[in-house]
């Protein structure tokens, strides 16, 4: 269980933290195809990690391939063209949605908000169903103020690229993409991973869009996962 946030009880007394459940691990695993991000993040960047040496053992070389890719972060990097993809996919793929912003962080500071998002949306609308719920996972992180300004994008005119653009313009299309996926991508761990970031309130949405915020909220309501319906109800009250 978690806390998010404050409301006030009646009568003035003492704020209640407001308590969210626990978001539930993926249906499906996908760790084999994370760890072949990871080996291209490896390979692309040049990161120094030595072959995994127990076989069955992947964990203990991931861990070492996120903490060379952490300590090259920290140190200063330029990434190439293929960098970003390569970024990207593995946050995408990620199956932890703590650790994924590993490889968002370097990618927002060297190519800047717009573009990453940009990716995000376009995994959101075209990906398989797992891409989506890494995408959706991968977009919390998208709002990170830019500290790494030792990475940097190579290349003529990358210089300030991260700084000068927000990427505030794509917020409102993801905003509208994830309306739709949930409305129509009946994918449970779709569905719970975009919920955790989908305004439910008709104000951030054209007219047009109010009948599926409806559909939405009544969806998440009647939906037999539990978490579903648990979280909708912090997000726009009984």
């Amino acid at each position: 269980m978690t806390a998010d946030g404050n409301e006030s009880a009646a009568g003035g007394t003492a704020p209640k933290a407001q308590v969210f459940m626990a978001l539930p691990g993926r249906a499906q695993d996908r760790r084999d195809a994370f760890e072949a991000c990871l080996a291209e993040v490896v390979r692309s960047l040049g990161l120094d990690v030595a072959s995994e040496s127990e076989p069955g053992a992947p964990r203990a070389w991931q861990h070492r391939a996120r903490t060379a890719l952490r300590g090259a972060c920290l140190r200063g990097m330029t990434l190439s063209e293929e960098s970003f993809d390569v970024l990207l996919k593995a946050a995408v793929h990620d199956p932890d949605p703590s650790f994924n912003r590993q490889f968002v962080e370097p990618a927002l500071n060297a190519f800047g908000y717009a573009r990453v998002r940009v990716a995000l949306l376009a995994y959101l609308r075209t990906g398989t169903d797992p891409e989506r719920v890494g995408a959706a996972r991968a977009w919390y992180w998208t709002a990170l103020p830019l500290r790494m300004p030792q990475v940097e994008a190579e290349g003529p005119g990358a210089t300030g690229v991260a700084e000068t653009d927000d990427g505030s313009a794509v917020v409102a299309e993801w905003d509208e993409a994830t309306l739709r996926a949930f409305v129509t991508n009946e994918n449970v761990d779709v569905r719970r991973c975009i919920l955790q970031g989908l305004p439910l309130r008709k104000s951030a949405y054209s007219p047009e869009m109010h009948d599926l915020v409806d559909r939405a909220v009544a969806i998440a309501r009647s939906h037999p996962d539990d978490y579903i319906r648990h979280r909708v109800e912090h997000q726009v009250g009984d």
